[in-house]
C-alpha cells in the first residue's frame, strides 16, 4: 500500500472533459496552503488537485526516507484513484522533481509539465549553500508567504525535512527533465535566489519542448506572489497545443479535425 497523498480539489462537473486538470505539488517542508492563490486562479480554467505529499502539511510521516520515485508512485497512485489522466502537472522547488518524474513513469497521466521554481542545480546542490539560498529567499518574500512556509515547516518537523532533504539533493533533475515525454514549461520569479536564471535555463533547453518565463518582482515562491501572471503563462501554454493526438485535457482528439475532445 503506497504512503497517504492528501488532495484538496476544485472541480466543476460541467467542465469535465472539456477543461485541462491541474494538479499543484509543494516542494519540501510545504504543503498545498501556499498555492491558495495560484489554485483560485486556475479554478477559473479547470479542475484543480492540490495535494500534500506524505509526511508533509500534517499526513503521517513514513516509516524511512523517500526517494523521489517513491512520492511520485504515491502521487500517482491516488490520481489513478481519482480517475485523473493527461493532467497539467505543476510542480513548485522539489515538488518540481516529484512531478517530472511521475511523467517518466506513468505518462498516461500527464499531458504537460509546468515546474515553478525547479531544483535542485547541481553546483549548488549541498545542504549550506541551499540553506543560505532559501534564508535569502526568506528576507524579500512577503510576510504572507513566509507565514505560510514557516508554518507548514514547523508541521512537517525538522526531522523529516532533514530525511528527505538527500532525496532532493540528490535527484538529477537534467535526466528526468530529458525523458519527459509531454511539453515543459520552466517558470522562475526574476530575483529567485534559489533557481537562479542560468540553472533554470538549462531545465528548460533539456527538455525536447521546453520554454522558459521569467516573472517580475517574484521570487522563489511565484506562485504565490504573482498568482495571475503565473496562471496566465500557465494557460497559455496548456493552450498553444496539446501534445501530438491529445488534447489538453488528456483525451483523445476529434478524428474530425475540429479540436474538440471525442466522447471518452
Amino acid at each position: 500500500m503506497s504512503d497517504p497523498v492528501r488532495v484538496h480539489t476544485s472541480s466543476d462537473a460541467s467542465r469535465v472533459g472539456v477543461a485541462p486538470v491541474f494538479v499543484l505539488v509543494h516542494g519540501i517542508g510545504a504543503s498545498h496552503r501556499y498555492f491558495g492563490r495560484l489554485h483560485d486562479e486556475l479554478a477559473r480554467h479547470g479542475d484543480v488537485h492540490a495535494v500534500d505529499l506524505p509526511g508533509f502539511g500534517g499526513l503521517p510521516r513514513p516509516d524511512g526516507p523517500r526517494s523521489i520515485a517513491q512520492l511520485a508512485d504515491a502521487l500517482a497512485s491516488r490520481l489513478d484513484a481519482l480517475g485523473v489522466a493527461g493532467a497539467v502537472l505543476v510542480g513548485h522547488s522539489m515538488g518540481a522533481q516529484v512531478v517530472v518524474e511521475l511523467a517518466v513513469r506513468h505518462p498516461a497521466l500527464v499531458s504537460h509539465l509546468v515546474l515553478l521554481g525547479p531544483v535542485t542545480d547541481p553546483e549548488r546542490s549541498s545542504p549550506v549553500v541551499q540553506a543560505w539560498d532559501l534564508f535569502r529567499d526568506m528576507l524579500r518574500e512577503p510576510p504572507s508567504a513566509n507565514v505560510l512556509v514557516l508554518a507548514d515547516y514547523l508541521r512537517c518537523g525538522p526531522r523529516w525535512y532533514l530525511t528527505e532533504l538527500p532525496a532532493m539533493l540528490r535527484y538529477p533533475t537534467l535526466d528526468a527533465v530529458r525523458r519527459a515525454p509531454c511539453p515543459v514549461l520552466v517558470v522562475r520569479g526574476a530575483d529567485d535566489p534559489v533557481a537562479r536564471a542560468r540553472w533554470a535555463a538549462r531545465v528548460a533547453a533539456a527538455a525536447a519542448d521546453g520554454r522558459l518565463l521569467e516573472v517580475a518582482g517574484a521570487r522563489h515562491v511565484v506562485q504565490h506572489r504573482r498568482p495571475q501572471e503565473t496562471a496566465t503563462a500557465i494557460t497559455a501554454f496548456v493552450g498553444r497545443r496539446a501534445p501530438s493526438g491529445r488534447s489538453a485535457t488528456g483525451r483523445p482528439r476529434d478524428p474530425g479535425g475540429d479540436g474538440h475532445a471525442a466522447p471518452a
